[in-house]
Order: structure tokens, then sequence, then C-alpha cells
């Protein structure tokens, strides 16, 4: 058995069917955890939605900022953008199930000393506090009160985290963490204006990586395609899976045990 992690789909279907047999992946044996933003932004987002849910449990899926988008948008009355390319996926005759799949998928996904997520875990969380937190979340899209959630979701405040936050602020500050979070302060204040690279951190930011850890976890994340698959100066065992495959990069696969990357170009 061999698991890989695979970064930001983003509708790049034929580079994940593409990426699979060069792993020559078979479900029966192997498992693929997915770093979230299956869909969006690229043409084959509802195939993409479609393959993740046939591979069943060889597929270890984490939500990112756009499938909680999408399900926001189907579900949660938020309003299409203009660069969205989820129009197929709420057409398809199949989409409630879909949804519904998407839906139950965690935030993180924590196994042995690595954890996954969309956007990283911070230097103040340790996993198990992580874990828990990203159930908080999964519980409530889990309830009847989800579509009050993914209507209250969008905002960017609180941007610091405590832990006597409640209600949506606090399921707020867990959703931006783990699938917004790219420059943070020393006092775990999330910046959202900066998207680049590391060049662009606001004064007084920095990367979440960069920050020292009391513990050593493994941790995997996709989210920010910028960084190319590298973490520079990082302080912490975190590994960037996003190599913007979307934007004309590739679609990346790290193999867990041996640490191998492989990559398949983007064919937009």
């Amino acid at each position: 058995m061999t698991t890989y992690a695979v970064g930001d789909l983003q509708g790049c279907h034929e580079e994940f069917v593409a990426l699979l047999e060069r792993l020559d992946f078979d479900p029966r044996r192997d498992e693929v955890w997915l770093a979230g933003d299956l869909v969006n932004r690229g043409r084959g987002s509802l195939d993409c939605l479609r393959e993740a849910m046939a591979l069943g449990d060889a597929a270890r899926v984490v939500l990112g900022n756009h499938d909680l988008h999408l399900l926001a948008v189907a579900r949660g009355g938020a309003r299409i953008k203009r660069k969205d390319t989820l129009d197929a996926i709420l057409a398809a005759p199949d989409r409630e199930r879909l949804l519904d799949w998407l839906q139950s998928r965690p935030l993180v996904v924590h196994q042995g000393d690595t954890l996954m997520s969309h956007a990283g875990l911070p230097p103040h969380w340790s996993p198990e506090q992580g874990e828990a937190l990203a159930e908080e979340v999964a519980e409530r899209l889990g309830s009847e009160r989800s579509g009050a959630f993914l209507e209250g979701m969008y905002g960017n405040e609180p941007a610091r985290w405590r832990d006597d936050l409640d209600g949506l602020d606090r399921l707020r500050a867990i959703v931006n963490t783990f699938t917004r979070m790219r420059f943070i302060a020393a006092d775990g204040t999330l910046d959202f204006s900066a998207k680049e690279g590391l060049d662009s951190a606001p004064p007084g930011f920095a990367p979440w990586f960069q920050y020292p850890r009391d513990d050593d976890p493994r941790l995997l994340f996709g989210h920010w395609a910028a960084l190319e698959g590298k973490t520079p100066g990082s302080r912490v065992r975190a590994e960037a899976l996003d190599t913007g495959c979307v934007w004309g990069g590739a679609l990346t696969a790290l193999d867990l045990e041996t640490g191998e990357r492989v990559s398949v170009p983007s064919r937009h």
C-alpha cells in the first residue's frame, strides 16, 4: 500500500487522471489524500468531484475554501462569482449526491504524526486541538443548521483566535484558519490581503510555517500556489502540495513514505 498526498485539483480533471495513471494508483491497494479545493477555476470541476467520490475509502479529502464556496452557493444563498466555474456542478443531475458527499468531508485529516488541512496548522494549535476544532465545523455542516452556517461563514473577523469565541464567530475563525491562512502575526492574527509569494508579506506578518512550534508534527497543506511546492525558511515540518495546476503549473503527488514527488504538467 502506498499513500499519496495531492495538491489542489481546482477542476484539473485530466491532469488528476493522468497523475493517478502515472502513479499506477490502485484504489484496492493505495490511498490518496486530497488537500482540498477540488473545484473551481478549472474546466473539469464536476468530473473532479465525481472522480474523487468514486474512489470511495481510497480517497481522504479535506475541504478547501473553494469547496466551501460551492456549498455556500448551492445551499447557503451565496452568489456565484464571475470567475467561478461551478455551473456544471449546479446543473448536474447528481448534484445533490455530490454536494452531500462534499459537505460530509472534514477540514482535517490526522493520522499518526501527520496532519493535512487545506491551508495548514497555526503554531498555537496542536494537531489534537486542530482536529477537535475541525470536528466542531463538521458537526455544524452535518446538522439542520448547516444552511445558516454556510450563509454566515463569510468574513474576515475575528482575525485572531480566542478560546472563548462562540457561535458563528468561532466557526468562522476555524474555517478561515484551515482554509485561508497564509501570513500570520506573532499573536496569531491572520492576514487576508496578501496572496502571492513570500515577498508579499505585510509588515509584522510572516508565513505560518516560519513560526516555531513546541511539537513536531508533519503538516501537509495546499492553498498557496505561489509557493510552487516549497516552504523557504520553514521552522516546522511543513510540506506544500499546491503547485498551481490550474494556473499553468503542475499537479503534484507526494509519497508520504518515501518523500518522493511526482508531477504532471498542466494542460491549461
